[in-house]
């Protein structure tokens, strides 16, 4: 259900996920709409900035030799996407870090998988995470189950992540929404009104599993969100 939803900005950050070239380099990897998230990600890097809030950056980076088991590889060894090798794993220079803004790296989907991000949001005493980046239904959805699960808020930017089909991105943040406790989904203008410490109306979870969606009626549960 839509509710009227404000937080303190100093108390926030802003997670970009894997907004690397081989979204868009890639004929494999291709993200749909990638162009359309890169620009509200900018959007939502503004702002942030301007509210002083932290802005944290991630890459998929992949060492096939040192990967987990089933990893996919080419037939030379090297991973199927994302290899340490690749200069398509770089992020994408309009939504790059600036300054002294942190680029970690990481072998798995979730963006907290290694602690070091859960370590980096203590010491600042962030409680609500922005999150934006690809894939809606891979990283993202890693990222913010492991947030949700170590206690922090979560602002979902819905027009801020992406995926490789419409489909594909669209039943990911209504899977999230669905059990998204203490979080809330919006789209860019909103979230960027609620770094600038603004109240706005955002979809936050009430209940068990309210958007039993269906082919037929997805595209339009993911727009009243």
């Amino acid at each position: 259900m839509k509710a009227f939803l404000s937080l303190d900005p100093s108390k926030a950050a802003l997670l970009c996920i894997d907004l690397q070239e081989e979204h868009r380099g890639d004929p494999r990897l291709l993200a749909v709409d990638y162009d359309r998230v890169l620009a509200n990600v900018v959007r939502l890097q503004e702002a942030a900035r301007a509210a002083a809030l932290p802005v944290l950056h991630f890459a998929y980076v992949v060492d096939a030799a040192a990967s987990r088991p089933f990893h996919p590889v080419l037939s030379d060894g090297r991973s199927y996407f994302s290899d340490k090798d690749d200069p398509l794993t770089a992020i994408c220079p309009e939504v790059a870090p600036l300054g002294d803004e942190p680029l970690l790296i990481k072998s798995e989907a979730s963006a907290f998988g290694d602690g070091r991000l859960a370590a980096l949001l203590g010491a600042r005493g962030v409680e609500w995470v922005f999150v934006a980046g690809v894939w809606t239904e891979a990283c993202i959805d890693a990222t913010v189950k492991h947030a949700v699960a170590t206690g922090l808020r979560v602002v979902l930017v819905k027009d801020a992540c992406g995926s490789g089909s419409v489909a594909m991105h669209q039943t990911g943040i209504l899977n999230l929404a669905n059990r998204l406790y203490g979080g809330a989904v919006a789209d860019t203008t909103n979230a960027c009104r609620l770094m600038a410490g603004e109240t706005v109306q955002a979809w936050m979870v009430e209940g068990a599993v309210p958007l039993r969606f269906t082919y037929e009626n997805a595209a339009e549960l993911y727009a009243s969100l």
